[in-house]
């Protein structure tokens, strides 16, 4: 299976699909992968929910690598935190197509408010394995930006992740400057 798909890390992120049309890989073999992969990301879950996840920048990008940079379509994530920057909820907002997640302001908002937050990282993925962000994703960051601030809601950043490496819209300069 790594000599087919190229990595360890390829394999995990495979789709069932994917798995079987390999020679030997039959129903038991996707099924042990897969409990792999699930057992992986509770692990960095439970870590996540303790708020060690947050207690380094690496420790939250290699979450956020593993969760997302070999998805085969867009996920949208969002991290709610406390005052204290410790991880409230980590929750998947959208799921969708290979080049586009639609995202509601609104929701994202208004989710933030429910869990009590002081603030957010929005995270989500390109499956066509370049991290940059579209004029869109920008957009949509600043959108958020803008709703959140008269809130008491800070936009930490927004992460994008690919199999080649992920980007900071902080980093870069592109979001809002309070």
């Amino acid at each position: 299976l790594i000599a087919h798909f190229g990595s360890f890390a390829a394999v995990i992120a495979a789709e069932p699909r994917q798995l079987v049309q390999v020679d030997g890989a039959g129903e038991a073999v996707v099924g042990a992968i897969k409990l792999v992969e699930a057992a992986a990301a509770r692990l960095r879950l439970n870590e996540a929910k303790s708020g060690e996840i947050l207690d380094t920048w690496e420790a939250l990008l290699d979450f956020c690598h593993i969760k997302l940079a070999r998805r085969p379509v867009e996920e949208f994530h969002l991290l709610y935190l406390n005052k204290k920057n410790r991880l409230i909820r980590h929750e998947l907002r959208a799921v969708g197509t290979i080049d586009h997640t639609p995202v509601y302001i609104r929701e994202v908002i208004k989710r933030g408010l429910e869990l009590e937050a002081t603030a957010l990282i929005l995270v989500h993925n390109h499956p066509s394995g370049d991290p940059r962000p579209s004029n869109a994703d920008v957009r949509l960051t600043q959108d958020i930006q803008r709703a959140a601030e008269p809130l008491n809601i800070h936009i930490h950043d927004h992460l994008i992740f690919a199999q080649s490496g992920h980007y900071s819209l902080r980093a870069h300069g592109d979001m809002l400057q309070p």
